[in-house]
């Protein structure tokens, strides 16, 4: 397990202690990571075209890379249900208390960001989204600011932050479906065969109907916490032989309803999957391999960084563009992987510090977790 010779400024900061016996799933911070490394090369690959050499292997690469980084969301999804639908059905939260929680988690940095796209869509106007209208601007503004781009057919002004209102959809369905069907007084049995009975019915449903079929990978973390302390976890090779396979299938096309409803299901397996690995077994290599530290930071910073690094990285590729005006140079496509990198962990670094961690998680100053850490 990783060590915590970094216990000095850097941790005071990027560490996420909580203290008491919650200590953090250390591997679950390392999967932020890796989430919100998948969601960059979706921005990085769409930006990077103009300089690509269309007849050369990093299209291929990068066309890979594109495809299969939209798996990001889902893994967020997936951490997403597990952490929420543990805390409701262990706590027993009152509902006000819980909403304000969620909304306090959310907003100061969306609205952060967002008065940085307003404010640049009025520097720009070449570049904003909002309606030449006033009254149709207003409400396009009304809208991002309730959270609605996404469930429904409204323009995100912030581009991911479509995903946001699935977000929010869950945090209030759950609280109800737990109520109704009084799954507290429930068997854990029966409750993880409800839930994969539901993910069965779901998937169908949108199989045949179309819709938001990605909600279906909170069921996905909803199953996970039923299953951990019951399931045999798998192994380290599994786990990756799984994941790989199922990130490899999202770069097949899959059309239509019935085809975005088969790619869901094959991405809640391979996370699924390795989610389990990483929490039932974190002695094992691949859980490990999570709870290097600079990965874990990323993913304790991943709400900013995810919110923020398209600006940054449209601010990256406009200003080469001064210099270098788009044309074929994949050396070009490569060497900027790493300045980009480096821009938006910085800014993102900037807001987490800034913003997310003094209003959304008040934390303590971090209470270092030598015994998780060399656990």
């Amino acid at each position: 397990m990783a060590t915590l010779g970094t216990s000095g400024w850097w941790a005071q900061r990027f560490e996420l202690s909580r203290g008491g016996a919650a200590t953090n799933l250390l591997a679950m911070e390392g999967l932020r990571g890796l989430a919100v490394l998948l969601v960059f090369g979706v921005h990085y690959a769409t930006l990077v075209q103009p300089w690509l050499n269309h007849d050369g292997g990093l299209t291929v690469f990068f066309d890979a890379v594109h495809r299969i980084g939209h798996a990001g969301v889902d893994l967020f999804f997936v951490l997403s249900g597990y952490l929420i639908y543990g805390h409701l059905i262990t706590a027993k939260p009152a509902f006000g208390r819980y909403f304000a929680r969620r909304l306090r988690r959310i907003y100061p940095v969306f609205l952060t960001v967002f008065a940085v796209y307003l404010l640049l869509s009025w520097l720009r106007p070449g570049d904003s989204k909002l309606p030449a209208d006033n009254a149709a601007a207003s409400l396009l503004v009304l809208q991002n600011l309730l959270l609605l781009p996404g469930i429904l057919p409204i323009e995100a002004i912030i581009t991911v932050a479509w995903s946001l209102s699935y977000e929010m959809f869950y945090y209030l369905l759950m609280p109800g479906l737990i109520a109704l069907l009084m799954l507290r007084g429930r068997t854990p049995e029966w409750r993880l065969r409800f839930f994969i009975g539901m993910t069965g019915v779901t998937l169908a449903g949108f199989a045949l109907a179309g819709g938001p079929v990605r909600l279906v990978m909170f069921l996905a973390g909803v199953v996970l916490y039923e299953a951990l302390p019951r399931w045999r976890a798998p192994g380290s090779g599994m786990a990756a032989a799984v994941l790989v396979f199922s990130l490899a299938a999202t770069w097949v096309p899959m059309p239509g309803p019935a085809g975005q409803a088969l790619r869901t299901a094959v991405l809640y397996v391979g996370f699924f999957t390795l989610c389990f690995a990483c929490f039932a077994r974190p002695q094992q290599p691949i859980a490990r391999a999570f709870c290097w530290t600079p990965l874990r930071w990323l993913g304790n910073m991943s709400y900013s960084y995810y919110l923020i690094h398209g600006l940054c990285l449209k601010a990256l590729f406009v200003a080469v563009g001064t210099v270098w005006p788009p044309q074929p140079a994949d050396t070009l496509a490569l060497a900027l992987l790493g300045p980009a990198l480096a821009l938006t962990w910085g800014v993102a670094a900037l807001l987490f510090v800034g913003v997310e961690r003094p209003f959304s998680l008040r934390i303590p100053p971090v209470a270092v977790r030598r015994a998780a850490l060399a656990g």
